[in-house]
């Protein structure tokens, strides 16, 4: 009986621990994980727009994909798309041809509206489209044909898979069948990926290489690729052409990392790739555009060849109001609001010795004008009372008057009460001197006259 009575306590415990160790987890943050599908390069959709033998567009096979630094990267991202020597990735001139036919009018209406725009607007659209290979793999919005509707589902597309991307770098339709393509917009840290119907997990396949693409903030004259088959040759494609007014860059030169400390998110991601360098952040999340940069890793300097990573560091939270350059921020915690005081001079310099003084002088005076305006009202109508009590009797009670009256009573006893508190100190003892002695004992009349003024 004591061995199963032990056996019995020691289950009992060891159910309390497993749901502590659930509790403390959250149940894994007790959200679902989002179902997402995986389409393999080369292997043919199940329900296409179009036949995948119709030669729309080929994907590239045994493509690496390569490691992000941040899940969601916007279409600007340097090295964020690859090409290749061949011109034919994307035929957009046969895709144009199918959906301007009236016999295909149908899916030329689901494609249409999968987009967001009209049947009507298809040719113009296309001609802003540009074909890529994708160098990471990717979560977007991907759409099926059924039943005469295009069906939205969340697809994962391995790298090396041939797609056309929008003015900003958006991806928009998959080359080898048509389907069309909208971002993601879930969460991409929370997904499970399954491999089915043909699309088996490829080798390679790593979690922290999954990548989702948000709108760049500007619309692109060019995009910059890497070369899938020579990672040392880059390609500049204008937009809205398919390779045949390309040129080439070596990837292996260098550019040195920018001063971005005190800059907002937004304008040091900007900067970086207007050099050729890819944005990378740690937390979950990108930061917002207005978060204060405070570090980069590498640090300022550096030389760092095309589409490598700089990790920025931020504030979040920070206001992006005098974010343009890095003399602003000190200026303005002096002059804003204490909220916003705290993040400004973080951000204001590229070390964190020199932030310290930076948050300490403003903070100085905002504490110190504060209190003043708030006091002074309130506290000389309740000093007075204790004043005229302890003044007639002694003249040696007059010494405690002295101290109060330097921080407040310079501001307070002319607005309340000039004759009371001020009679024994100031000027008015003059004045008041002849009245108080004869009429020290008729006290009594004194709050009368001050109640009448």
């Amino acid at each position: 009986m004591t061995f199963r009575a032990f056996m019995q306590r020691l289950a009992t415990k060891i159910a309390c621990l497993l749901v502590l160790v659930l509790a403390v987890s959250g149940c894994d943050r007790g959200a679902p994980l989002l179902a997402v599908k995986a389409v393999a390069a080369g292997v043919p959709s199940l329900a296409p727009f179009f036949d995948e033998k119709s030669g729309l567009g080929e994907d590239a096979q045994d493509v690496k994909a390569q490691p992000v630094r941040g899940s969601l990267q916007q279409g600007d991202t340097p090295g964020l798309y690859g090409g290749s020597k061949q011109p034919t990735v994307c035929d957009v001139d046969k895709l144009k041809a199918f959906l301007t036919d009236p016999r295909n009018d149908q899916k030329a209406q689901a494609w249409a509206r999968a987009l967001g725009i009209t049947t009507g607007e298809i040719p113009e659209y296309l001609d802003r489209l540009t074909p890529v290979l994708l160098r990471h793999d990717t979560l977007v919005k991907n759409h099926d044909y059924k039943k005469g509707k295009a069906v939205p589902y969340d697809s994962l597309l391995q790298a090396g898979i041939a797609i056309l991307v929008d003015q900003q770098g958006q991806p928009a339709a998959k080359c080898s069948c048509g389907n069309p393509l909208r971002p993601f917009t879930g969460d991409t840290n929370r997904i499970s990926v399954k491999f089915e119907d043909g699309n088996k997990e490829w080798k390679g396949y790593d979690r922290s290489s999954v990548v989702a693409v948000r709108p760049a903030a500007r619309a692109l004259e060019k995009i910059a690729l890497v070369d899938v088959d020579d990672p040392d040759r880059g390609i500049n494609r204008p937009v809205g052409t398919g390779g045949a007014k390309d040129d080439t860059f070596d990837t292996r030169k260098t550019e040195a990392v920018p001063s971005l400390a005190g800059k907002t998110f937004g304008e040091a991601r900007q900067a970086l790739a207007d050099k050729g360098l890819a944005t990378g952040y740690d937390t979950g999340s990108m930061p917002a555009d207005g978060a204060r940069v405070t570090a980069t890793d590498p640090p300022a300097g550096t030389e760092l060849r095309f589409g490598q990573y700089v990790m920025l560091s931020v504030a979040e939270g920070a206001s992006p109001r005098g974010g343009s350059t890095t003399s602003p921020p000190p200026s303005t915690p002096g002059t804003s609001a204490p909220g916003t005081s705290a993040p400004g001079s973080s951000g204001s310099t590229s070390k964190s010795p020199s932030t310290d003084p930076s948050t300490s002088a403003p903070s100085g005076p905002s504490t110190s004008t504060s209190p003043s305006a708030p006091t002074s009202p309130s506290t000389p109508v309740t000093s007075p009372p204790p004043a005229v009590t302890s003044s007639p009797p002694p003249t040696t009670t007059s010494a405690p008057p002295p101290s109060p009256p330097p921080p407040e009573t310079t501001s307070a006893p002319p607005v309340t009460t000039s004759a009371p508190p001020p009679v024994t100190t100031v000027a008015p003892p003059p004045e008041s001197t002849g009245a108080p002695p004869p009429v020290s004992e008729s006290a009594p009349t004194e709050p009368t006259a001050s109640v009448a003024t």
